[in-house]
Parts: C-alpha cells; sequence; structure tokens
C-alpha cells in the first residue's frame, strides 16, 4: 500500500462536508455507508459531517445534484466539490481522491 501525506499543512485543520446518495439499504448503497463512516473515524475524526440522502425518499435532490449514479459521494467542502462512484471500498482511492496526495 502506498504512504500518503496531507495535500496541504491546513488539512489537518479543516471540517469536511459530504453527501452520500444512495439507494435504500441496498448492499452497494450499506458497504458505502459503513465504508465513509470508517474512514471519516480514521482520518477526520471530529471534522467531518455525512448527509446521507436516500433518493427514492428525496428524488428531487437527486436532480438538484444531477446524481446519475449510486451510491456516489460528494465532497462540498472543503472545496473544490469532488465525487466518487461506488461502495467506497477502495480506502486509497477515496483518500487519494478527497483527502490525501502519494509521496
Amino acid at each position: 500500500m502506498s504512504k500518503v501525506k496531507p495535500k496541504n499543512k491546513y488539512i489537518e485543520k479543516e471540517k469536511y462536508v459530504f453527501q452520500l446518495f444512495i439507494t435504500g439499504m441496498l448492499p452497494n448503497s450499506t458497504h458505502a455507508i459503513v465504508n465513509i463512516k470508517a474512514i471519516c473515524e480514521k482520518y477526520l475524526k471530529g471534522r467531518y459531517h455525512i448527509e446521507i440522502i436516500d433518493i427514492y425518499q428525496q428524488p428531487s435532490m437527486a436532480l438538484t445534484e444531477n446524481i446519475i449514479a449510486v451510491p456516489v459521494l460528494i465532497k462540498k467542502l472543503p472545496l473544490p466539490e469532488q465525487r466518487l462512484i461506488g461502495d467506497l471500498s477502495n480506502i486509497e482511492k477515496v483518500l487519494n481522491l478527497f483527502l490525501w496526495t502519494k509521496i
């Protein structure tokens, strides 16, 4: 596994805001919830907020965000906004996209 480091020195203080769009309690949705919570607890403890949005219950939010596949994680803050589709089981991919850079 590659070593990773923060993209910048301020990353350790930034608050992260995520939206996770899911489809009910289907396996991929359930895995995505468990995986992002575990990642955030390990790497962002106390500095994150995850809003879980079930597109069956809130279809208008999916339309507003132009969601075309689920599950999808959207990092709203810090900017820039980024998206990742899938069950978030590839921890290194999640970290590299949203939080870290390879060294």
